[in-house]
Protein backbone atom coordinates (compact mmCIF):
# COMPACT_ATOMS: atom_id res chain seq x y z
CA UNK A 1 0.00 0.00 0.00
CA UNK A 2 2.33 2.41 0.71
CA UNK A 3 4.44 1.98 -2.69
CA UNK A 4 1.22 2.93 -4.60
CA UNK A 5 1.10 6.14 -2.23
CA UNK A 6 4.46 7.01 -3.17
CA UNK A 7 4.12 6.51 -6.74
CA UNK A 8 0.47 8.89 -6.31
CA UNK A 9 2.58 11.23 -4.99
CA UNK A 10 5.21 10.77 -7.88
CA UNK A 11 2.95 11.18 -10.85
CA UNK A 12 1.10 14.07 -8.73
CA UNK A 13 4.47 15.46 -8.14
CA UNK A 14 4.99 15.75 -11.95
CA UNK A 15 2.05 16.60 -12.78
CA UNK A 16 0.69 19.12 -10.77
CA UNK A 17 4.17 21.72 -10.57
CA UNK A 18 3.20 25.35 -11.61
CA UNK A 19 5.40 24.64 -14.57
CA UNK A 20 2.68 22.81 -15.77
CA UNK A 21 -0.11 25.41 -15.00
CA UNK A 22 -0.91 28.57 -16.91
CA UNK A 23 -3.50 31.47 -16.23
CA UNK A 24 -6.29 30.71 -18.13
CA UNK A 25 -9.89 32.20 -18.28
CA UNK A 26 -12.74 29.87 -16.47
CA UNK A 27 -14.61 29.52 -19.80
CA UNK A 28 -11.90 28.89 -21.68
CA UNK A 29 -10.59 25.69 -19.33
CA UNK A 30 -14.40 24.51 -17.96
CA UNK A 31 -15.67 24.91 -21.30
CA UNK A 32 -13.75 24.67 -24.57
CA UNK A 33 -11.19 22.54 -22.96
CA UNK A 34 -13.33 20.58 -21.19
CA UNK A 35 -15.35 19.39 -24.45
CA UNK A 36 -12.89 18.90 -26.37
CA UNK A 37 -11.09 16.36 -23.85
CA UNK A 38 -14.50 14.65 -23.89
CA UNK A 39 -14.20 14.56 -27.35
CA UNK A 40 -10.96 12.92 -27.66
CA UNK A 41 -12.10 10.69 -24.66
CA UNK A 42 -14.48 9.33 -26.67
CA UNK A 43 -11.77 8.18 -29.47
CA UNK A 44 -9.61 6.52 -26.72
CA UNK A 45 -13.05 4.63 -25.48
CA UNK A 46 -13.51 3.76 -29.16
CA UNK A 47 -9.95 1.81 -29.52
CA UNK A 48 -7.48 4.46 -30.21
CA UNK A 49 -4.75 6.33 -28.78
CA UNK A 50 -3.90 9.92 -27.96
CA UNK A 51 -0.95 12.00 -27.99
CA UNK A 52 -1.64 15.36 -26.66
CA UNK A 53 0.24 18.21 -26.55
CA UNK A 54 -0.19 21.46 -25.15
CA UNK A 55 0.78 25.18 -24.62
CA UNK A 56 0.00 28.81 -24.97
CA UNK A 57 1.58 31.87 -26.28
CA UNK A 58 1.61 35.87 -26.48
CA UNK A 59 0.74 37.90 -23.14
CA UNK A 60 -2.98 39.41 -22.63
CA UNK A 61 -6.20 36.96 -21.30
CA UNK A 62 -9.45 38.73 -20.31
CA UNK A 63 -10.84 36.36 -17.08
CA UNK A 64 -13.56 36.43 -14.52
CA UNK A 65 -12.36 39.24 -12.33
CA UNK A 66 -11.81 41.90 -14.82
CA UNK A 67 -13.20 43.07 -18.62
CA UNK A 68 -9.77 44.45 -19.62
CA UNK A 69 -7.05 43.09 -20.87
CA UNK A 70 -4.55 41.38 -17.85
CA UNK A 71 -1.38 40.73 -18.97
CA UNK A 72 0.20 39.21 -15.92
CA UNK A 73 -1.20 38.04 -12.36
CA UNK A 74 1.56 38.01 -8.97
CA UNK A 75 2.87 41.17 -9.94
CA UNK A 76 4.33 40.95 -12.65
CA UNK A 77 6.00 37.20 -12.09
CA UNK A 78 3.40 35.13 -14.28
CA UNK A 79 2.15 35.98 -17.63
CA UNK A 80 -1.17 35.85 -18.96
CA UNK A 81 -1.06 33.98 -22.14
CA UNK A 82 -3.51 35.67 -24.85
CA UNK A 83 -4.07 32.04 -26.88
CA UNK A 84 -3.69 28.58 -25.90
CA UNK A 85 -3.50 25.68 -27.82
CA UNK A 86 -3.91 21.66 -27.81
CA UNK A 87 -2.79 19.22 -30.58
CA UNK A 88 -4.34 15.93 -30.44
CA UNK A 89 -2.60 13.15 -32.95
CA UNK A 90 -5.11 10.23 -32.79
CA UNK A 91 -4.09 6.76 -33.67
CA UNK A 92 -5.40 3.20 -33.53
CA UNK A 93 -3.72 1.34 -30.70
CA UNK A 94 -0.59 -0.53 -30.69
CA UNK A 95 2.82 -0.23 -30.59
CA UNK A 96 6.19 1.73 -32.29
CA UNK A 97 3.62 5.16 -32.26
CA UNK A 98 6.27 6.99 -34.38
CA UNK A 99 6.41 4.33 -36.98
CA UNK A 100 2.40 4.00 -36.94
CA UNK A 101 1.54 7.94 -37.95
CA UNK A 102 1.43 7.99 -41.46
CA UNK A 103 -0.17 11.29 -43.89
CA UNK A 104 -3.74 10.07 -42.84
CA UNK A 105 -3.18 10.02 -39.13
CA UNK A 106 -5.70 12.11 -37.76
CA UNK A 107 -4.45 15.46 -35.92
CA UNK A 108 -6.60 17.70 -34.43
CA UNK A 109 -5.65 21.51 -33.61
CA UNK A 110 -7.01 23.71 -31.20
CA UNK A 111 -6.13 27.86 -30.97
CA UNK A 112 -8.17 29.42 -28.59
CA UNK A 113 -8.29 33.37 -27.35
CA UNK A 114 -7.04 33.19 -23.50
CA UNK A 115 -10.55 34.74 -23.31
CA UNK A 116 -13.95 34.38 -20.97
CA UNK A 117 -16.53 35.36 -23.36
CA UNK A 118 -15.50 32.36 -25.26
CA UNK A 119 -17.65 30.29 -27.12
CA UNK A 120 -18.13 26.73 -25.79
CA UNK A 121 -17.90 24.90 -29.16
CA UNK A 122 -14.25 24.12 -29.94
CA UNK A 123 -15.05 22.90 -33.41
CA UNK A 124 -14.79 26.53 -34.40
CA UNK A 125 -11.18 27.61 -33.29
CA UNK A 126 -9.85 24.16 -35.33
CA UNK A 127 -6.61 25.48 -36.91
CA UNK A 128 -3.65 23.05 -38.58
CA UNK A 129 -0.64 22.77 -36.89
CA UNK A 130 1.50 24.71 -39.07
CA UNK A 131 -0.90 27.75 -37.70
CA UNK A 132 -0.20 26.87 -33.96
CA UNK A 133 3.91 26.85 -35.35
CA UNK A 134 3.57 29.87 -37.09
CA UNK A 135 2.30 31.87 -33.87
CA UNK A 136 4.92 29.87 -31.44
CA UNK A 137 7.66 29.44 -33.07
CA UNK A 138 7.71 25.42 -32.40
CA UNK A 139 8.53 22.64 -34.25
CA UNK A 140 5.56 20.27 -32.88
CA UNK A 141 5.69 17.10 -34.45
CA UNK A 142 9.59 17.24 -35.74
CA UNK A 143 9.78 13.54 -34.24
CA UNK A 144 7.80 12.60 -37.25
CA UNK A 145 9.38 11.97 -40.34
CA UNK A 146 9.65 15.16 -42.44
CA UNK A 147 6.96 14.12 -45.33
CA UNK A 148 4.78 12.55 -43.05
CA UNK A 149 5.12 15.91 -40.72
CA UNK A 150 4.90 18.20 -43.85
CA UNK A 151 1.62 16.43 -44.33
CA UNK A 152 0.07 16.00 -41.12
CA UNK A 153 0.69 19.29 -40.57
CA UNK A 154 -1.25 21.18 -42.95
CA UNK A 155 -4.68 19.67 -42.64
CA UNK A 156 -7.17 21.42 -41.35
CA UNK A 157 -9.27 18.75 -39.33
CA UNK A 158 -13.32 18.72 -39.88
CA UNK A 159 -13.54 17.86 -36.01
CA UNK A 160 -16.37 15.15 -36.95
Amino acid sequence: MNQALNLDIAIDSATFLMTNMIPQAPNNNQKIWESFESYIRTQVLSGNEAYIIMGSYGSGGIGSASTSVVNSIDNGKINVPANVWKVAVIMPTGDNDISRIASGTRVIAVNTPNVNTINAGWKQYIVTVRNIETQTGYNLLSGLPQAVQDVVEKVKDPGN
